[in-house]
């Protein structure tokens, strides 16, 4: 590890521990974005990760830059998540925007005095970008006039500005598809009702209504015909990023059903003395390892061909470990394990809602699935057991020949 990642990993986890975790049950009552922390997580260099250096970021890669969210994700999920979001937004503007973009945003970005986010859900479609509604039409003098809406937008109503993906004709697919960025300030644009959610109430979340927004040339992030693979890799980073903050909330429970059950007194013994309770939290300990291991491969694949499949392995284990180490440890402390102090019940919750979003468990599965088919295709056959009386299909193409 160089001392440039120590040093951010150490801000990173000093942040969580000083910042977000003493903090975020009150985040939560009051329902509101904690624009301070995320000012002071600008600060100790967490909201440009993996931008340029001349621009104000870190220059970390990708494999670097994605442990950060292992030390935030200690103290919450969901401002992991957040943070990740405007780290990849930030990254894409930085990467791919116009000059012009980034001398008016890239700065901003990098330094977190203001925030982005990254909308490409829509009400209907959900894990389906294809079946997409949200129109930009190019106007003569190279403005981009917006109409559509989406769902699922993090921070809405708190960014600043908001990487939209947008189809630019009435024709089926993707080759029309574009990624621009959209002020907040822009008119004609506006939000629904926040989502009530059950443990992040400080993450900002609804649908976002677009009315004839116009916005400048200068704003195209990727071009007409990049928009559908650009949001891929984005959701891929994501992907491994959620998975990275999945391994901070497991230690987090692990630590909390430790701290509890080596004092718990029973059966003239404490609990941690118990065979019982060690495999319990033997289990975790050992999924948290593999769990570490597996995100860390996926974030070093990043951007190669091997990218989406092993982003998809993540995304498919790490949360699903986290949601079985929440549960295990709240078993742990028996009925105290749902109590509010304790944490375990926000900790439970915050590891179904990282299943769930950039990409549900179920469709990482698909693309395991597929890549799976692809390589039994290049394998030799093997015999397969026929029924009585059963042609073998070559056999029988002949024969009705």
């Amino acid at each position: 590890m160089s001392d440039k990642l120590n040093i951010i990993l150490t801000a990173a986890q000093d942040h969580a521990t000083q910042i977000v975790a003493p903090n975020v049950d009150a985040w939560n009552a009051a329902k509101a974005w904690p624009r301070d922390a995320s000012d002071k997580a600008g600060v100790a260099g967490l909201t440009g990760l993996y931008a340029p250096e001349e621009w104000g970021g870190q220059g970390f890669s990708l494999a670097d830059g994605i442990q950060v969210y292992e030390q935030l994700g200690f103290a919450d999920g969901a401002y992991a998540f957040a943070l990740s979001m405007h780290n990849i937004c930030t990254f894409a503007g930085c990467g791919y925007g116009t000059e012009a973009f980034k001398e008016t945003w890239a700065r901003d970005l990098t330094s977190g005095r203001k925030l982005a986010n990254f909308a490409l859900t829509e009400p209907q479609s959900g894990s389906d970008p294809i079946k997409m509604y949200t129109r930009a039409t190019i106007n003569g003098d190279g403005t981009w006039t917006i109409s559509g809406s989406k769902a699922w937008v993090s921070l809405a109503t708190e960014a600043d500005v908001y990487f939209t993906v947008v189809k630019t004709s009435d024709a089926p697919g993707h080759k029309d598809m574009a990624m621009i960025a959209i002020p907040a300030d822009a008119p004609g644009i506006s939000f629904g009702p926040l989502y009530d959610t059950p443990s992040y109430n400080f993450l900002p979340m609804s649908e976002m209504y677009l009315d004839k927004v116009v916005v400048s040339e200068d704003n195209i992030i990727l071009p007409i015909g990049q928009g559908l693979q650009g949001s891929l890799m984005a959701i891929d980073i994501a992907r491994v990023s959620i998975a990275s903050g999945c391994c901070g909330l497991m230690q987090a429970a692990l630590d909390t059903a430790l701290s509890y059950s080596k004092n718990r007194k029973m059966f003239g013994g404490k609990n941690l003395d118990l065979d019982g309770i060690q495999w319990m939290l033997g289990e975790v300990a050992t999924d948290l390892e593999a769990s570490k291991l597996l995100y860390r491969k996926a974030a070093e694949a990043l951007g190669t061909p091997e990218g989406p499949l092993m982003a998809a392995h993540a995304k498919r284990f790490v949360p699903d470990a986290a949601v079985k180490a929440a549960n295990t440890c709240t078993q742990v402390l028996g009925g105290m394990g749902l109590l509010q102090p304790y944490g375990l019940d926000r900790l439970s919750r915050l590891a179904q809602m990282l299943r769930i979003v950039d990409g549900t468990t179920e469709i990482s599965r698909v693309v395991i699935g597929r890549a799976l088919q692809k390589r039994a295709a290049g394998l030799p056959d093997l015999p397969v057991p026929k029924g009585f009386g059963e042609a073998d299909q070559d056999t029988a193409a002949v024969a009705a020949e």
